[in-house]
This record gives structure tokens, C-alpha cells and sequence, in this order.
């Protein structure tokens, strides 16, 4: 994907509801999976994009959360959102990559990460950032991740070149433990999670093609033909939300 594609890429996931497959049903179970956080928690959101998931746990916690993201666009998204619900009082955005992330040891009770840890790689997420979140707080993470040892080539292909480091459930469950974590609770997203992302983005896919005619023809096919193998291949591989603890 050249420069030119990748904004367009970008450019076609702004003013979603989020940037990956999700809902605030899912993100308040995985939250409600928790024991013991504080009555006013430290949050840090990674990868926030447009905050769906910050916007649901600044709903349900008196909280202050901190939504970092690289793309402005995003970021704005979520300001504006938090403001028509009132909710702008628990929620700091700040435009960062999450591989410069520079806070105080243990500022956290929490790290939320749907759907990003993946760019900066699972086990070295867990392994760099840990030192952002206190004794006992916890992670709240979705990853790609593979649901069975018997994975057909069209998906296996596809994903070795876009995600080549893709692990299965319980591979990821054996990196959290070797990584000095306890597994609070782990599920999968359901189908219906995809289709929240998926179609809103075909309707945004839809403005790109009008706008940008044939630059965004790679673009548009790529998130077709990924919408088409994720449809096919769903049992296969989804989205393993990952609720862990950091031990005392």
C-alpha cells in the first residue's frame, strides 16, 4: 500500500463508530470481568481511534481516561462524540504513537487496547507497556487471533502476509502467563462485532469510490476481499478479547 492508498485507506475508516471489529455490549463485559479496580480509575486507551470503547467506559465508570491515537481525524471524532454525551470531563485525547509512549511507571489501573495491539505486536505490547500499569491493574485487549489448529490455505496465506505473527487462542494464553500475568477471562468476538465495523465501513467505501475513482480501486477491493475471506473463514480465526491482570 502506497502513500496515496493509505490515506485513502484511512480516510475510509473516519466517522465509524470504530476502526475494528467491536460493540459496547462486548467492551462492558470485558469490563465488568474485573474485581477490585478502584472507585476512580486511571485508564489508558491505546489506540482509541474514533472511541467507541472509551466513549462505553467513560459511561459506566466515573474514570479518566486517556485516549491516545496517531491519526488526528480519529482523535476529533471522539471529541466531538464525548462532547454531545457530556463525557468530555473523563476523557484526554493525545496524538501519539503508541511506540512512543512515555508515562510514569504504574500511572494506570487499566491499558484498553481493541483492536491495536497487533501493529505494535502482542507479546511486546504486554512486555513494554506493563510498565505504565500498577500492581493488580489489568489489561483489556482484542487480537486476530487463530480458533483452531486446522486452518484452511486461503486464510492462512492471506494472513501470513498481513499478520504473519497471528498466534491461536491458546498460544496467546501461554504468552500472558509467561509474561507473569493471570488470565482473568477470554472470549470471542461474535459475528455480529465484524458487521458492526464492516458495515458502515462498505457505506464510507462506497463515498471513496466516488471521490477518488480509480486510486481508491486497490483500497475498496483489499477491504472487500477481506470482508469476503472473514465471511467465508469465521470459525477459523476472529478476535479473542483478552482480560488479564498483572499479579501482585
Amino acid at each position: 500500500m502506497n502513500d496515496k492508498e493509505f490515506e485513502i485507506f484511512v480516510e475510509a475508516n473516519v466517522g465509524l463508530p470504530g476502526q475494528g471489529p467491536g460493540d459496547n455490549e462486548l467492551t462492558k463485559r470485558a469490563l465488568l470481568s474485573m474485581q477490585d479496580i478502584p472507585h476512580q480509575p486511571d485508564i489508558l486507551d491505546v489506540g482509541c481511534g474514533s472511541g467507541m470503547q472509551t466513549l462505553e467506559l467513560a459511561r459506566n465508570l466515573d474514570c479518566e481516561i486517556t485516549a491516545v491515537d496517531i491519526f488526528q481525524q480519529f482523535l476529533d471524532d471522539l471529541t466531538i462524540r464525548a462532547e454531545k454525551e457530556n463525557l468530555s470531563h473523563k476523557i484526554k485525547t493525545l496524538k501519539k504513537s503508541m511506540f512512543e509512549l512515555d508515562f510514569e511507571p504504574e500511572s494506570f489501573d487499566i491499558i484498553w487496547a481493541e483492536g491495536s495491539i497487533y501493529i505494535y505486536g502482542f507479546e511486546k505490547g504486554l512486555k513494554d507497556w506493563s510498565k505504565f500499569l500498577k500492581k493488580g491493574g489489568y489489561f483489556a485487549i482484542t487480537e486476530c487471533s487463530w480458533l483452531t489448529d486446522q486452518i484452511s490455505s486461503e486464510p492462512q496465506k492471506y494472513w501470513n502476509e498481513n499478520y504473519p505473527t497471528m498466534k491461536t487462542v491458546n498460544e496467546n494464553l501461554e504468552i500472558i502467563k509467561n509474561q507473569g500475568f493471570e488470565t482473568i477471562n477470554h472470549f470471542t468476538l461474535p459475528v455480529s462485532a465484524w458487521e458492526n465495523y464492516y458495515n458502515p465501513l462498505k457505506l464510507n467505501l462506497s463515498k471513496i469510490a466516488e471521490k477518488y475513482g480509480k486510486e481508491a480501486d486497490k483500497v475498496i477491493e483489499e477491504q472487500y476481499f477481506e470482508m469476503g475471506l472473514y465471511n467465508k473463514y469465521s470459525n477459523e480465526y476472529g478476535y479473542e478479547f483478552y482480560i488479564i491482570r498483572k499479579l501482585l
